[in-house]
């Protein structure tokens, strides 16, 4: 079903001020998830809210946290997000990338010690908007299953960057996972099979059983979710599984934090980590002439001969942005479980469920 999305917007806004945020923090949450509604990317969105609410009351998230930065240089920064909730940390470790790009050219902060922070998009493009490039990642809970393995070492470990152009901003991101576990919870409350080669069972095995391989994740029963190109080595897998070491690279072991195989296995903090980078492309030559030649290579992808049947290429961006003028004075999607949730949660809150 759908629901208003402005009324979306002010009810979630309602129960993060009820958990103890304040009200500038509650909007800063709030619009990173509906953000990510508003791009279609619903395992990301208010679909979130039941697994926040959990991390709260288990103090996994500390409301009143501070974040500190415990080492820094000209050009980069080590931010401790002393259990703070994941969207705060992560929008303050950016303006810090933003700010340092604007003295000296580049930015890179390393976050150890945060929370799930929602969609990475959201971060590289608050760098975009200030006409840098922007670039963010992120590790999660171990999730994904090594090339050949069968037992889950790291986690969906999502990669965003983006940059500049006209009419639309580049924007790419995405998980070095085939999909995010949110994907597998999503397809689980709707009681569909996955699709072939997503997932695997806890002997390595595909699996197309969304809540069985959940289970597993959750109890550390072994399987998890392929990495980007699939199983084995045949499409691509061990490119996928390259890539999400590399963001442990940058987010954990950078920070002096904890890699995805030990993220979520303490009850009192998560321990997940992050980066964030942003690139004055001034630096590289004439800023008007390089925006206007990333704006000419997406115009010509665009234009590039379409495949028998298909009218339109799309470039990363594009189709989120669409959607969201549509979405954004209008309606977004919830699924119904997720609707029910929201509801308990508004009674255990004591905020008005009005949706």
């Amino acid at each position: 079903m759908d629901i208003d999305t402005v009324k979306a917007r002010s009810f979630c806004e309602k129960l993060f001020q009820a958990y103890g945020f304040t009200d500038e923090e509650s909007k800063i949450i709030t619009d990173v998830l509906i953000k990510a509604d508003l791009y279609g990317i619903e395992s990301h969105g208010i679909h979130r809210l039941v697994r926040y609410h959990d991390e709260i009351k288990s103090c996994q998230v500390d409301v009143n946290a501070k974040m500190d930065i415990v080492h820094g240089s000209p050009i980069t920064a080590c931010l401790d997000g002393n259990k703070a909730m994941g969207q705060l940390v992560g929008r303050q470790a950016m303006k810090v990338a933003i700010q340092k790009a604007g003295s000296v050219g580049c930015g890179m902060v390393s976050v150890r010690n945060s929370n799930h922070f929602g969609i990475a998009g959201y971060y590289s493009e608050m760098a975009a908007a200030e006409d840098f490039i922007g670039i963010a990642m992120t590790n999660t809970e171990a999730i994904c299953v090594p090339t050949f393995g069968s037992e889950a070492m790291t986690g969906t470990n999502a990669i965003a960057l983006a940059m500049p152009a006209d009419p639309c901003t580049f924007s790419y991101d995405a998980a070095t996972t085939v999909v995010p576990r949110g994907k597998l919870e999503v397809y689980s409350k709707n009681n569909k099979p996955l699709p072939d080669l997503w997932a695997l069972d806890k002997n390595g095995r595909p699996c197309t059983d969304a809540a069985a391989v959940i289970n597993n994740i959750i109890h550390k029963a072994g399987g998890g979710i392929a990495p980007l190109g699939g199983t084995g080595i045949l499409h691509g897998g061990h490119k996928g599984y390259g890539l999400s070491v590399i963001v442990d690279m940058f987010c954990a072991v950078m920070s002096g934090g904890l890699t995805s195989n030990y993220v979520n296995r303490q009850p009192e903090h998560t321990g997940i980590c992050h980066f964030f980078m942003a690139i004055d492309y001034g630096a590289f030559g004439d800023k008007t002439a390089i925006r206007a030649g990333m704006s000419k290579f997406l115009q010509e992808l665009r234009d590039s001969k379409k495949a028998e049947g298909q009218s339109r290429i799309y470039t990363h961006g594009e189709r989120e942005a669409e959607l969201m003028a549509q979405r954004e004075k209008g309606q977004i999607p919830v699924n119904e479980k997720t609707l029910e949730e929201m509801k308990d949660i508004a009674g255990e809150l004591g905020v008005e469920f009005n949706l």
